[in-house]
């Protein structure tokens, strides 16, 4: 992707030992991918390169919010996150990329771009359910919340009056000798 250059990290050059990377992401970012979901994103990305004689390791740290609708009512709002995410960079005759933890990339390249770990670490550190702080500890005021109260199932005096038990089971339980 020519639009991400800034996250390409040229590793041939660097001496071994810890290398720290810092990235501020914002929604720019996310209309290279064609990923329209956050309205928008304020997440800083570290990555620290921990460079060996004939590997390397690279720690993910994604930590910000990102602008999202509330599940419940539809209300936007900043979602904070927070995600780590580790990776071993090993040396072999081709790119692969089949384990989740390990990536191998040929002896010939000089650079690793780590815009696409970037991506997938924000977008799997939002939660899957999304709900308003308010609405959480009872303070949202919205119409969808209005609505939905006004359509919740009122309890019946009936349901409570099944709810009580029997008297001839009381009168069994009257039978029992521990009590």
């Amino acid at each position: 992707m020519k639009d991400l250059k800034e996250f390409n990290i040229p590793f041939v050059g660097l001496r071994e030992g810890s290398h720290l990377f810092e990235y501020h992401i914002g929604k720019k970012f996310f209309e290279v991918y064609n990923f329209d979901e956050f309205n928008d994103c304020n997440v800083n990305a570290t990555v620290n390169l921990v460079k060996k004689s004939s590997f390397f390791e690279l720690d993910f740290t994604v930590s910000g919010t990102v602008n999202v609708p509330c599940d419940v009512t539809n209300e936007l709002f900043d979602q904070e996150i927070n995600g780590n995410l580790h990776l071993i960079v090993k040396f072999g005759h081709e790119y692969n990329d089949d384990s989740e933890e390990i990536l191998i990339i040929p002896h010939e390249e000089y650079q690793i771009n780590v815009s696409q770990y970037i991506y997938e670490l924000i977008i799997l550190s939002v939660p899957t359910k999304r709900v308003h702080p308010d609405v959480l500890d009872g303070t949202m005021e919205s119409e969808t919340l209005k609505k939905l109260e006004e359509l919740k199932i009122k309890e019946d005096k009936k349901i409570v009056e099944q709810s009580s038990t029997d008297p001839r089971w009381d009168k069994l339980k009257d039978l029992l000798t521990d009590k």
